[in-house]
């Protein structure tokens, strides 16, 4: 009973405008438990026919294949595709090979045989299948078991069976095409029109839509896909998800990457049928969002790199369908993405590595490339070349596989001169960057993720990553799991597990409950008070609120500065406030940093490559510890590293300056 009341007073605190769409919607959604399962009776060939004003189902099936997709779906030239690099393509026959042999590693579960045939709906590293049931009766969300709903998801968006795909187009060997075919059929036949977990999340089901009108066009053409009674099942099933997705939009009065999901599955559907309800309903959903969802400057207001990607390709690649359709993308659109790009661009290191901030969960929209997974640059690469940018080019660098199998040819934008991007603030998002050729400082001194919900934004705020001489440092600790370990994923998004100062043990953002896993109260707003970019030396000075709440309030200043000459970077903290209160700084090490102490004041931290020195002064008596730790590099893995927290307990006006800078003689 005080949950449900809870959760009332939840919903009565939004505005009334939503309250009463999400009345409807509920009312609608539970009169649809009577009849939504049997809905498919009504979807006979002969409906389609007349929907689509055609003769038959092979005038129909032709007309569908005749329209552009996004992507470039034909038979490819391998001597092109090999060319890019060495062995793709062994490498694309490698991972066709598994899914050949129902064989995944989805979300850190490492390699997973299926076996046969596959329960869609179980989640194979807990073992654990959901019932079959009404979409609407499924409990997924079991906090006191390790079941991970989003196994059965993930394995059900089929974006693991892309590489059969590719494989077909190299070879043209139909054994593929007859894979993919079974697979569809047994996804189909073991989870009907809304009767299933994974029907239970609408995102799901047009991500779905995205990955099987792709496989359409991949094996439109195949003798293996030409018997009536498949062709008439696939479309059928395609139909229903986008009449799905059209009735079940997740909308709510802040929406994030799921309404965006849901949106661009709509236009997916819409183009492909040639539905123009469904097209002309998400593009204008996704013209609102790309406004309400991404900044001025580019930043997903989520608060969180990957899904910064996510949203990006959320938000191209129905663009890039309707264009390759001869439809337009209005100016701010367009100018949207590129800034999207232009964010990538700033944030990825010299590696080509990205930041591990906010929420992962590994999600992507038609992943085809071969570079590892926080490897983003292949973006500005398709938003570049989409929109015909030559100043966004020039950031680009990497593989370009990716581009390959969007746009059917080898491109190479390095004959374009490479430009490495200087520091660069993102004060919408409230992202700063400190670069140079060499060193890369990726600092949040930005609003709670979500407009202040929390969502995939972690308590991170005046947290930092540093990667000084190409050597990565200090870096964040990612984020693990969701719902199978509710333990785990608060541990990962609270302050302590980040790289910025907390007070009396207390959160930057309260917690609202355990089991209220992408929220946060609203405590600390953030305040930029310097950001200032010479040749010599880039400089931030910010700070918070969110311990203002105290009995006896701190206000945490925190001042980083990078010299661009000498590589050394500094970070002072100054601690505001009245009465006494501890203090814990910790600072998380990438797992091949090993510290050594040296002394009272300094640590060395050695690499395979170089040895850093990190030293601190304080007038002040902080202690220093060494700790165990772990990093989640991606959704479901761990890697154990080291932290050092310096620690304070007394009256505040207190300040510690910590120097980071490469050591020069052994």
């Amino acid at each position: 009973m005080i949950d449900f009341l809870n959760k009332v007073k939840r919903v009565l605190q939004k505005p009334p405008s939503y309250i009463f769409e999400r009345v409807l919607y509920e009312v609608q959604a539970e009169s649809g438990r009577f009849w939504e399962p049997y809905y498919p009776r009504f979807i006979t060939p002969s409906f389609l026919l007349r929907k689509f004003k055609k003769a038959s189902l092979e005038e129909l099936w032709n007309d569908l294949g005749s329209k552009p997709f996004c992507t470039e779906c034909q038979f490819l030239d391998k001597s092109a595709y090999e060319s890019l690099t060495v062995d793709k393509e062994k490498r694309i026959l490698k991972k066709s090979e598994e899914a050949f042999r129902n064989q995944v590693n989805l979300l850190g579960s490492g390699p997973l045989s299926l076996g046969e045939p596959i329960d869609w709906s179980k989640d194979y590293k807990s073992s654990f299948s959901w019932p079959f049931q009404y979409f609407r009766s499924i409990s997924y969300a079991d906090l006191g078991k390790p079941n991970d709903v989003k196994f059965p998801w993930e394995l059900s968006r089929m974006q693991w069976m892309i590489p059969l795909g590719q494989a077909y187009l190299l070879t043209k060997d139909e054994k593929y095409a007859q894979k993919v075919k079974e697979l569809l059929l047994s996804w189909m036949k073991s989870n009907p029109y809304a009767w299933s977990v994974n029907w239970a999340c609408t995102m799901d089901v047009a991500l779905r839509i995205i990955v099987w009108t792709w496989f359409f066009h991949v094996f439109k053409n195949s003798p293996t896909w030409s018997d009536s009674q498949f062709r008439w099942e696939f479309l059928k099933s395609l139909y229903l998800h986008g009449f799905f997705t059209s009735r079940h939009l997740e909308k709510s009065d802040v929406n994030g990457n799921h309404y965006t999901a849901d949106a661009g599955g709509l236009v997916f559907a819409g183009l492909f049928f040639g539905h123009d309800d469904w097209h002309q309903q998400g593009w204008a959903i996704l013209e609102s969002e790309i406004r309400l969802q991404v900044f001025d400057d580019g930043v997903d207001f989520e608060a969180s790199i990957p899904y910064h990607r996510l949203v990006q390709e959320l938000f191209f690649f129905p663009a890039l369908y309707r264009i390759k359709q001869g439809l337009d993308v209005p100016s701010f659109y367009e100018d949207r993405l590129l800034k999207m790009a232009y964010f990538t661009a700033h944030y990825t290191r010299l590696d080509g590595s990205v930041p591990l901030w906010g929420d992962a969960d590994d999600a992507r929209v038609l992943p085809f490339g071969d570079q590892p997974l926080n490897d983003h640059r292949y973006l500005i690469g398709l938003v570049g070349y989409t929109f015909s940018s030559d100043s966004l080019l020039s950031f680009w660098s990497g593989s370009n596989t990716e581009l390959f199998w969007v746009f059917g040819k080898s491109l190479d934008f390095r004959d374009k001169p490479l430009i490495h991007p200087s520091s660069q603030s993102f004060s919408g998002g409230g992202f700063y960057v400190m670069r140079d050729y060499q060193n890369h400082i990726f600092i949040d001194c930005g609003p709670l993720g979500l407009k202040g919900r929390g969502g995939h934004g972690h308590n991170d705020l005046l947290s930092f990553e540093a990667i000084l001489e190409n050597t990565p440092l200090i870096i964040d600790r990612g984020a693990f799991v969701y719902t199978a370990n509710y333990l785990q994923r608060n541990l990962f998004r609270s302050t302590a597990y980040h790289n910025t100062p907390q007070i009396d043990g207390e959160e930057i953002n309260r917690f609202i409950r355990p089991d209220y896993l992408w929220t946060f109260h609203h405590d600390a707003q953030p305040s930029l008070e310097a950001w200032e970019v010479t040749d010599k030396e880039t400089m931030l000075r910010g700070s918070h609120n969110g311990y203002a709440r105290l009995k006896n309030s701190v206000r945490p200043i925190r001042t980083i500065k990078l010299n661009h000459d000498t590589s050394e970077l500094t970070i002072e903290d100054f601690f505001e406030g009245d009465g006494s209160h501890s203090i814990s700084i910790p600072f998380h090490f990438h797992p091949s940093v090993v510290p050594e102490r040296q002394g009272d004041t300094h640590f060395l931290l050695k690499t395979d490559k170089s040895v850093f020195v990190f030293k601190w002064e304080s007038k002040a008596m902080w202690t220093s510890v060494i700790e165990p730790a772990e990093v989640s590099p991606s959704y479901g893995v761990l890697v154990k590293s080291q932290r050092l927290v310096m620690k304070y307990e007394g009256p505040m006006g207190v300040a510690l300056k910590v120097g980071l800078s490469r050591m020069r003689e052994l």
